[in-house]
């Protein structure tokens, strides 16, 4: 059953007009009026056709599926881009941490930053050599360390917006996505 216009109003940051636009499109596309996740790791393997994108699109699928339901329905994918295009900083690194934390557990490990690093590795197609391995395992070191303020091994939703916040890199590739100015 479609959410009615004026919910996605109020969930979003989009106006009608975009709404209605961005609707058309999905139902074009996905005339279910659902994406299941293979059709979504499908449509990402199209922009990264020079690397493995499988595991990294399963790690984005599932923080696209808000309800946990095995499908990004229209609201899903509207509530997320709101957030990733016209959220707040914070708004868009909690969502980044909620791709990060892949079990859930409201913590990330180091294991889980270095599953993350590893597919996005192979999204961008560099292979697992000697080399590449070693300077991933530096750099997840380097990030973990930098994000890990108490040092207790895992990396708190608190953590890990006071970290990115510190660092102007991270801040301004957020604010990138800005569709319009701050106000």
């Amino acid at each position: 059953m479609p959410v009615p216009l004026e919910d996605l109003l109020k969930q979003t940051k989009f106006t009608r007009q975009e709404i209605r636009v961005m609707y058309r499109g999905f139902k074009q596309e996905c005339p279910e009026g659902v994406v299941h996740e293979d059709a979504f790791k499908d449509i990402y393997a199209k922009f990264f056709p020079h690397g493995n994108s499988n595991l990294y699109a399963h790690y984005v699928f599932k923080a696209f599926d808000i309800n946990c339901n095995g499908a990004i329905s229209f609201r899903d994918l509207l509530v997320t881009l709101s957030t990733l295009l016209r959220g707040s900083i914070y708004e868009k690194l909690r969502w980044t941490f909620k791709l990060y934390d892949l079990n859930g557990d409201g913590c990330i490990s180091r294991t889980e930053l270095t599953q993350i690093v590893q597919a996005v590795h192979e999204l961008m197609g560099r292979k697992n050599q000697t080399d590449a391995a070693r300077k991933a395992k530096e750099q997840i070191d380097y990030v973990f360390r930098k994000l890990d303020l108490n040092d207790d091994g895992v990396v708190t939703l608190e953590e890990f917006i006071e970290s990115c916040l510190k660092d102007d890199v991270i801040t301004d590739s957020l604010q990138i996505f800005n569709s319009y100015p701050a106000l």
